[in-house]
């Protein structure tokens, strides 16, 4: 039709093929987890596809005898702190560096771009002897801490680039207005920087939520432990039991999924708000 090319019937199959190629590949894991979770006899399961029953029993062991509601309670607890003190914290040092002008401000964005290229195994040890010398092992709030330094320097070099596409003529008409500043923040810059602050806190998030090595050589009581290393509990020396195994990370995965199908919406929404307001 008037020259429009329409693409052949074997580009469209190819397409779709590939597609559901890749959808069977993402989503198998997901089925294996779930489906050897809910499975009676997961230890003798071996290579079947399909389950041989279906039942909730891995999930009471998990529950009940495992104390894994206790390791979800934690892992929730430091992740909101995570995510709430990380947010605020890289949020002001991404407006000083973005906005302000001051001695030495390459250099601390260049050591902002160090500490991320540092592989974290690298800094078990001093960390640990840092939390140790301020009475912080096997807490919570130590944890917490840690995460939240981890989760800075992405974060802060996330957030300076949306504060840096903010025109300044914005802030300027909000001051002519007669705001203040903590009112030119909240009712001007905040909206328009809010996407940043949702990808920064899906990376806080999962941070500490996954986080294994920092969680399990601080935490000395097993009533303190995350969820990542409450799972560790069902690995045996010579065997594993993989219906536990697979029960828990199946309540490890929910939260990250809900929370991410939460705030995903947010991110595309607050995109266009600030595509519009800006």
């Amino acid at each position: 039709m008037n020259g429009v090319r329409r693409p052949s019937v074997a580009r469209t199959t190819g397409l779709v093929l590939a597609v559901v190629a890749l959808l069977v590949f993402a989503l198998f894991p997901v089925y294996w987890m779930v489906s050897t979770a809910l499975d009676p006899k997961a230890l003798t399961r071996g290579s079947d596809m399909l389950p041989s029953g279906v039942s909730m029993e891995h999930f009471r062991v998990v529950l009940d005898r495992g104390n894994f509601g206790t390791y979800l309670l934690n892992s929730a607890l430091v992740g909101i702190g995570t995510i709430v003190a990380s947010a605020l914290l890289a949020l002001f040092a991404a407006i000083a560096v973005a906005r302000f002008k001051f001695r030495f401000r390459t250099s601390v964005l260049i050591m902002v771009l160090i500490v991320q290229m540092v592989p974290l195994e690298a800094l078990v040890i001093p960390l640990f002897i840092q939390m140790r010398d301020y009475d912080l092992l096997n807490s919570l709030l130590g944890l917490t801490i840690v995460y939240i330094a981890l989760s800075l320097p992405f974060a802060i070099w996330t957030l300076r680039g949306f504060v840096q596409t903010v025109p300044k003529e914005v802030e300027e008409a909000a001051y002519i207005d007669g705001a203040s500043w903590p009112r030119m923040f909240w009712s001007v810059l905040l909206p328009l920087v809010a996407p940043g602050l949702v990808a920064t806190s899906i990376f806080a998030f999962i941070t500490a939520w996954n986080e294994f090595v920092f969680a399990y050589t601080f935490m000395k009581s097993s009533d303190k432990y995350t969820a990542a290393v409450g799972i560790f509990q069902f690995f045996g020396e010579h065997t594993t039991d993989w219906g536990p195994v697979m029960a828990s990370s199946t309540l490890i995965t929910l939260p990250v999924m809900i929370f991410f199908v939460i705030v995903h919406r947010k991110l595309g929404s607050g995109l266009a708000a600030g595509a519009v307001k800006g």
